[in-house]
């Protein structure tokens, strides 16, 4: 089994050209910013992804885009947003067989598991994938909470590697998880887009999952801190938590993401797919501010 998910592993965009089609040309080059940019590993299919909005021949075309650009080398992870244990299953073994390393689960949020049954749909899923299973704490997107307690359970179930945090506060809930699942084979990464990246990494994270359009710069900001150059991170990501915050903008976070990565002339369109919001005046006036008070280097190609 390939090693657990570490480091950092942005969420790539899914690019689509001006009439709604999948752009490939933008998404070989937006992998391109991200190895160049210095990402640990790949992420697809997730949240900032539009995976909600991908068709399952989309999701092969894109996941063999991304193998073929990153080469053999950098892990895959890709997500698996389905509403019962037969689709994630399903969506799993397309995904395993399209090249990715590892699966990001969230437990089935249509009609809702019971507590009891949320242990068994990852157990079933991690003992059918064929590759290690991500647990996707993210209540707030499927209203289904994971307790620590939960966490902690499955932490021992053969094939479930490791579980991103998005439970807020998430160094709160990542320190719990590290506390609870010590001495277990079971990495811990944070999400929500990095709000609170270096918090979670003091309370026992080993990775970051967050959007692509800024991977250069978080890189930073990590290097800087594993360094144990503790006030030159702090300082590189206060200057970066204005567009960290614009970026997780409820319906339009989307719009966010692809409108930086178009000028920075990695994407050709921002172009987002229903129920994706475009960019209204107000968001784009903020992030227009943002980007003129901390203009963004060019992309590292």
């Amino acid at each position: 089994m390939p090693a657990a998910p570490h480091g950092l592993i942005p969420i790539l965009a899914t690019p689509f050209t001006g009439t709604g089609a999948l752009d490939l040309g933008s998404l070989r080059r937006l992998v391109e910013f991200q190895l160049a940019a210095g990402a640990d590993g790949l992420a697809v299919f997730g949240m900032a992804s539009e995976g909600f909005a991908l068709t399952a021949d989309e999701r092969a075309a894109i996941l063999r885009t991304v193998r073929e650009v990153a080469g053999p080398g950098v892990p895959i992870v890709a997500g698996v947003n389905a509403t019962s244990t037969v689709t994630a299953l399903r969506m799993a073994h397309e995904a395993a067989d399209g090249g990715a390393d590892h699966l990001m689960v969230l437990p089935p949020f249509l009609t809702r598991p019971a507590p009891e049954q949320v242990p068994e749909f990852f157990t079933d899923v991690a003992t059918g994938a064929g590759v290690p299973v991500m647990i996707q704490d993210a209540p707030s997107v499927t209203g289904v909470p994971l307790p620590v307690a939960v966490i902690a359970e499955l932490a021992g179930v053969p094939g479930i590697a490791s579980v991103k945090v998005e439970a807020p506060p998430t160094p709160v809930k990542i320190a719990a998880v590290a506390a609870a699942t010590a001495g277990r084979d079971l990495a811990v990464l944070g999400g929500q887009n990095a709000q609170a990246l270096i918090e979670e990494y003091d309370a026992g994270a080993v990775g970051t999952m967050p959007a692509c359009e800024f991977t250069d710069l978080l890189r930073g900001v990590l290097d800087d801190l594993a360094a144990g150059r503790r006030a030159d991170a702090r300082a590189a990501f206060l200057r970066l938590l204005p567009l960290i915050l614009i970026g997780v903008r409820p319906g339009q976070a989307w719009a966010v993401h692809k409108e930086v990565l178009v000028r920075r002339g990695v994407i050709a369109s921002g172009t987002v797919r229903l129920p994706a919001r475009v960019l209204d005046p107000v968001t784009r006036a903020a992030l227009d501010e943002i980007l003129t008070e901390h203009p963004l280097p060019p992309a590292p190609r």
